[in-house]
């Protein structure tokens, strides 16, 4: 019988049975084919494309607030609008992709992003403007879960930081050359286009994504020894630990590694997003740095944000975590030490010119990003298999609030007041992940009564 279970999972694949430790580290040491890796780019292209519809709204600023007369304070709010229907979609989209997988919900979520993108630049009132932000969150809603749902389904646990990294730093890249990209092109050819080009991006995304992404079992393309390579894992368990587990929604919010992984993530979101959203206007508006100069100095930061999240945050925790006797230890400390040094947003707060303030802008998002390919990575190692996209969606849900609450907060406050709640914020994560997340291992399930 657990043969038949193991072959079950290869579907249309034949592998030699009886699957053996042996065998699969023959699978290993053998020429497995790159297909899994070309999914992680075209998941990467798409979290890419995604954040710099994202990050197109702050580098509208001036011209948006003079267009509709927009205070700092409703500015705040329109930052926000994008995520108020992202995170209210969070929880049953996660629900959602468990139930239909990635393929479908991904076409659909990329072609409603791709018509925000293009109402955008056709709105002629603040309303109408708000209405466009409010599609982009519907349509990008299932971005991160899906993500870290294929990354579970193509990669094995050895090689998910590595993959996790290249859509997370895909998302740091964007600001890297979106804000300068973007910002020249706005002061080139208008706000308009700017949100009309982002969109065409969008649809070529689309027609990609829709002829390549398939689950592995069904990718012709696939061969039968990486599809081994990729379900090493779930082949060298017990027959008892192949049955299916599947927890409610209620039962998964009830799992001490569920909430301290959520709380890390609103702190983690918080900063990221005060960042993503008012940095420009920050440099330019507290620092007199000049627009032009605001849009490239924007890019520092998240050039050495992208590298740090592929060198550290992926290529390191693997190889680290692949050679400890206690992986989930292992990323559990790049979590802590990450936000650690993601404190250093405290040290901007009372800088007085650019240079200071990007130095330490630099190490907070350093910081964050060599942690945030672990955050993504989690819900795979620590969920059942047909829970990992609903945790994701609990996650990313708990993150969203923070990243509401962040561009509106910030329009309130001075930029010293809001780099303080950043830094406080931090502190709350740390003690999360000690205390309740404890190791990035499978949970011990509590279930009700």
């Amino acid at each position: 019988m657990a043969t038949a279970q193991r072959g079950d999972l290869l579907l249309n694949h034949e592998i030699p049975e009886p699957v053996s430790a042996r065998h699969l580290r023959d699978v290993t040491r053998s020429r497995i084919g790159g297909r899994r890796w070309g999914i992680g780019f075209l998941l990467a292209a798409g979290v890419l494309i995604s954040y710099i519809d994202r990050v197109n709204l702050s580098v509208a600023h001036d011209a948006l607030t003079q267009r509709f007369a927009i205070s700092r304070h409703t500015f705040g709010f329109l930052l926000s609008a994008y995520n108020f229907t992202y995170c209210l979609c969070q929880l049953p989209m996660g629900l959602i992709l468990d139930r239909f997988g990635v393929r479908r919900i991904g076409r659909l979520s990329t072609l409603v992003w791709s018509i925000a993108s293009f109402a955008a630049g056709a709105t002629t009132s603040l309303g109408a403007l708000f209405g466009a932000r409010f599609l982009l969150g519907v349509g990008e809603a299932p971005t991160f879960p899906a993500a870290a749902k294929a990354t579970g389904n193509w990669f094995p646990e050895r090689e998910r930081s590595r993959a996790t990294a290249l859509f997370d730093s895909a998302a740091k890249f964007a600001s890297a050359i979106g804000v300068p990209l973007i910002g020249t092109l706005l002061l080139a050819i208008g706000w308009r286009l700017s949100f009309v080009l982002t969109g065409v991006l969008s649809l070529l995304f689309f027609w990609a994504f829709t002829a390549i992404y398939k689950e592995p079992e069904e990718d012709p393309k696939l061969s039968a020894a990486e599809l081994a390579y990729i379900r090493q894992d779930e082949l060298m368990q017990d027959a008892n630990e192949l049955a299916p587990i599947k927890l409610s929604l209620l039962e998964l919010l009830r799992q001490r590694k569920v909430i301290g992984l959520a709380l890390g993530v609103l702190a983690y979101n918080y900063c990221f997003y005060m960042l993503l959203t008012w940095l420009p206007t920050y440099l330019s508006s507290s620092l007199h740095v000049d627009l032009q100069r605001s849009f490239l100095y924007t890019g520092v930061p998240w050039i050495v944000a992208t590298v740090v999240d592929l060198v550290v945050g992926g290529w390191l925790v693997d190889l680290l975590a692949g050679r400890s006797r206690n992986a989930g230890k292992v990323r559990i400390a790049f979590l802590v030490v990450g936000m650690a040094f993601g404190l250093g947003i405290l040290g901007a707060a009372p800088a007085h010119t650019a240079g200071v303030a990007l130095f330490w802008i630099t190490v907070s998002l350093a910081g964050l990003s060599a942690h945030a390919p672990v955050v993504w990575s989690a819900p795979a190692l620590i969920a059942p298999r047909n829970n990992v996209a609903t945790v994701g969606g609990i996650v990313n849900c708990t993150g969203q609030l923070a990243a509401i609450a962040a561009p509106i907060v910030t329009g309130y406050l001075s930029f010293k007041q809001a780099f303080l709640v950043a830094g406080a914020l931090q502190c709350m994560g740390m003690l999360a992940y000690v205390f309740l997340l404890r190791s990035v291992e499978p949970m011990k399930l509590q279930r009700a009564g």
